[in-house]
């Protein structure tokens, strides 16, 4: 159980840092005007998520989930700031910008995962 949760923690810790410097990168790249980061840290999330469910699944290595599912990618990508940064578009009077977002980030955060499996079963095959 310890093990584990040093997994989790330190894959936490590395997927954290991923999503920060992917917000800076988006920022300054794109500006403030529309919640980019939290986007493709989500999006990317889902994709590598449905990777990784298939390569661990294929290669039995279930033992790493709980570092690189629960802990890098459940690091990496968030639902919390998914929210405030829809409420925030929200209550400042952008509906249009917002409703987008939040359909973008669905769509293609499943997206991602379909095709992240995809990919990891074509290579498998």
């Amino acid at each position: 159980m310890m093990i584990t949760l040093l997994q989790v923690a330190l894959g936490g810790a590395i997927g954290a840092s991923g999503r920060y410097l992917t917000g800076v990168l988006a920022v300054r790249l794109m500006g403030h005007g529309f919640p980019w980061g939290t986007l493709a840290v989500n999006v990317i999330g889902s994709f590598a998520m449905g990777v990784l469910v298939v390569v661990l699944a294929h290669y039995h290595a279930t033992r790493f989930a709980p570092l690189l599912m629960t802990g890098v990618l459940g690091g990496f990508t968030t639902f919390s700031a998914f929210s405030l940064d829809a409420v925030t578009l929200f209550q400042r009077g952008a509906l249009g910008t917002a409703a987008l977002y939040v359909g973008a980030s669905v769509a293609l955060a499943l997206l991602g995962m379909v095709l992240g499996m995809i990919a990891a079963r074509g290579y498998f095959a």
